[in-house]
């Protein structure tokens, strides 16, 4: 357990280390509206049942996997000091409770199991894009099959135990309920008639359940399922402004009023606190701030945003759900980075080009559907525009058709080809 606790905890260090590579971002505003949003978007699971088949499952799997931790919690009370359902003392309730744990354990491995057929024999389209290969396709499978095991050792456990409670064996005092073991594992192991074996048998159960409840707690870091502790925070510092009001750059801002200023000297070096000129919008994950890197750690792959993309329903190469894998995969590539040379050492390359390429970027219509379909409020617009500003304002990489239309504001005021003093011609009859 110390182990478990303290390789976790030096995970969480690093993801923290990771997230603050980004630039600082004041979303500490409104709190009470953005209490208010993590309590019904992260904590009441209101975006998940827009879609709700798989919203009603996840939320058997989600209340499961927290109440169910009040029986973990036991069980490593247990382990510590050598005593078994130390929380008996609570009598009819404790019984409650723990009959009330087996029906939610049931629930969550029936759900989990439909989940793999939903992804592996339904084959939803959604599951199968082209970023969905390889460790993002296996460790969906990896996540469900461990939850399914992790049940099925439960309810050995119980069965074993309810066995042995039973048979009067020494240790195991009379406690709990158990509806689902009574009749899914208790019968099974009864035939065994042998106490030293059974005791065999439960103890093996417990064991498996609590050494894979800690290797589940060190696995988090590596997987997509991470989102089960960053969906609180993320969602708490998600975006409060409508969805579509888009931000004014500061750097953009700053060199407009330094132009206006009649006093200000157009040939001055600009004071740069840190010695280098600003980028406009991000060329690398060190230019997007901290909320959007949160995001990118926080995204469990499910595709609702890329399976609401029109973009990426008409054949375009954007798929919102990968501008989120690929940032994530850039940030670790950079943190593997820095834990090899102590600092980060350029590597060569950059998040735009290098692991999003501009056909993807432009193919975004900027509608915000990705961003109102994300059940945890994930935004990967904001990622695509700074990439694109980044695009335009350093590189001057825009499609052409966007050059045109920014050479006729600049010259005529308006997007289109026309001279001012013939603005008004179509008035003329």
């Amino acid at each position: 357990m110390i182990g478990s606790i303290w390789f976790f905890t030096l995970n969480v260090k690093r993801l923290i280390r990771n997230i603050k590579l980004g630039k600082d971002i004041n979303r500490f505003d409104r709190p009470a509206e953005r209490w208010k949003t993590m309590a019904r978007v992260a904590l009441g699971q209101g975006k998940m049942t827009v879609r709700p088949i798989p919203g009603i499952l996840h939320i058997f799997v989600y209340v499961g996997f927290v109440l169910i931790n009040i029986e973990v919690l036991e069980i490593i009370i247990d382990g510590i000091f050598g005593t078994h359902r130390i929380l008996s003392f609570l009598g009819s309730f404790y019984n409650g409770m723990i009959g009330f744990f087996e029906i939610l354990a049931f629930l969550v491995m029936t759900s989990c199991i439909v989940f793999w057929i939903r992804r592996n024999i339904v084959k939803i389209k959604r599951f199968w894009n082209p970023e969905m290969k390889n460790w993002p396709k296996d460790d969906a499978n990896y996540i469900l099959f461990m939850e399914v095991a992790f049940m099925l050792a439960l309810f050995t456990m119980n069965g074993a135990d309810q066995v042995l409670q039973e048979m009067n064996a020494p240790h195991y005092s009379q406690a709990g309920s158990f509806p689902i073991s009574s009749w899914l594992t208790a019968p099974i192991i009864r035939q065994f008639n042998d106490i030293t074996f059974i005791t065999i048998i439960e103890r093996a159960a417990w064991w498996f359940h609590i050494i894979g409840i800690f290797f589940f707690l060190n696995y988090l870091y590596y997987s997509k399922h991470l989102h089960i502790i960053l969906a609180f925070p993320n969602t708490w510092f998600s975006k409060l402004e409508p969805k579509g009001e888009f931000n004014n750059l500061e750097a953009v801002t700053n060199e407009v009023k330094m132009m206006m200023d009649p006093n200000a000297d157009p040939y001055a070096a600009p004071a740069e606190p840190q010695g280098e000129p600003e980028t406009f919008g991000a060329k690398d994950v060190f230019d997007l701030n901290q909320v959007q890197l949160l995001n990118a750690y926080t995204c469990t792959e499910c595709g609702r945003c890329t399976s609401e993309c029109p973009a990426n329903l008409t054949g375009k190469k954007l798929s919102p759900r990968k501008i989120m894998m690929d940032t994530r995969d850039r940030l670790e590539d950079i943190s593997k980075n820095i834990d090899t040379n102590g600092k980060f050492v350029d590597d060569g390359k950059t998040l735009v080009n290098d692991y999003i390429t501009a056909e993807e970027l432009w193919a975004c219509t900027s509608c915000n559907a990705c961003v109102q379909a994300c059940p945890v409020n994930i935004d990967p617009l904001s990622i695509i525009v700074d990439l694109r500003r980044f695009l335009v304002m350093e590189q001057s990489a825009a499609p052409q058709e966007l050059n045109m239309m920014m050479t006729n504001v600049e010259n005529n005021g308006a997007p289109w080809q026309f001279n001012n003093a013939d603005r008004l011609n179509w008035a003329n009859d």
